[in-house]
C-alpha cells in the first residue's frame, strides 16, 4: 500500500491518479497509524512552505514522518514535499521544516528573460546510477512549477539538476528518502516512469 500524505497541500488527486494509471494502489490519508504502516510513502504538496508546515504539525503528522524517513520506508517528497525535506526555507523565515535532509531551499534570484515563478517544461541532467532514474534516458523533459529552489549541501545526494538562471537540485536521494522539484504526475511518460521506478524499489 501506498500512502499519499494528505495535509490539504493540494495536487493529491493528480498524484493518486498517476499511481492508479501505472497499476499501484495508493490511499490518500493523514491516519498516522495507516502512513507508519505502509509499504512506501508520497509527500506531495503545493503551496507555501510555512503554511504547509503549520498544517503537518497541526494534523501531528511531523513525528510520523520523520518516524517514516527513520524505519527505512522508501519516502518520496514532490515539489513542495521536496522542500519540506529540509531544515528551513527563505519563503518563510524562522519555520522548522522536517530536516531530514541538508541544504537549503532559496528564492530564485532576479534574471533578465526568466520568469518567477518557474513554470514549464525543463530537461535534466541525471546523475548516473540514481535509482529514481532507472531505465530513463539523459536529459528527459519534466514539468516544473516553483518560485524556491533546492541548493543541496551534499553533492552525492544529488540526483538530477536542471538550470533557470541558476543550477537547480532538481532531485535527491539519499538512502530510502527521495524527492523531486518537478512534478513527475504531470510530466508524461518519463514523469510515470520514474512514480513506477520509486514503487517497484
Amino acid at each position: 500500500m501506498i500512502a499519499i500524505v494528505d495535509y490539504d497541500a493540494g495536487n493529491l488527486k493528480s498524484v493518486e491518479k498517476a499511481l492508479l494509471y501505472i497499476g499501484a494502489k495508493p490511499v490518500v490519508t493523514r491516519d498516522a497509524a495507516l502512513i507508519r504502516q505502509a509499504d512506501k510513502v508520497i509527500l506531495p504538496g503545493v503551496g507555501a512552505f510555512g503554511d504547509a508546515m503549520d498544517k503537518l504539525n497541526t494534523y501531528g503528522l511531523t513525528d510520523t514522518l520523520k518516524k517514516v524517513a527513520q524505519s527505512g520506508t522508501p519516502f518520496l517528497g514532490i515539489c513542495l514535499g521536496l522542500q519540506l525535506l529540509f531544515s528551513s526555507s527563505e519563503e518563510t523565515q524562522g519555520v522548522e521544516g522536517l530536516s531530514l535532509l541538508e541544504g537549503s531551499i532559496r528564492r530564485f534570484p532576479k534574471t533578465e528573460g526568466l520568469k518567477i515563478p518557474h513554470m514549464g517544461w525543463n530537461s535534466i541532467k541525471i546523475t548516473p546510477g540514481a535509482r529514481l532514474f532507472s531505465g530513463i534516458e539523459q536529459e528527459p523533459y519534466v514539468y516544473f512549477v516553483h518560485s524556491y529552489y533546492l541548493q543541496a549541501q551534499r553533492p552525492e545526494e544529488v540526483a538530477a539538476t536542471t538550470d533557470y538562471g541558476v543550477t537547480v537540485h532538481a532531485s535527491v536521494e539519499k538512502g530510502n528518502l527521495f524527492a523531486c522539484q518537478f512534478h513527475p504526475e504531470k510530466s508524461g511518460e518519463t514523469g510515470l516512469k520514474i512514480l513506477n521506478n520509486f514503487i517497484h524499489l
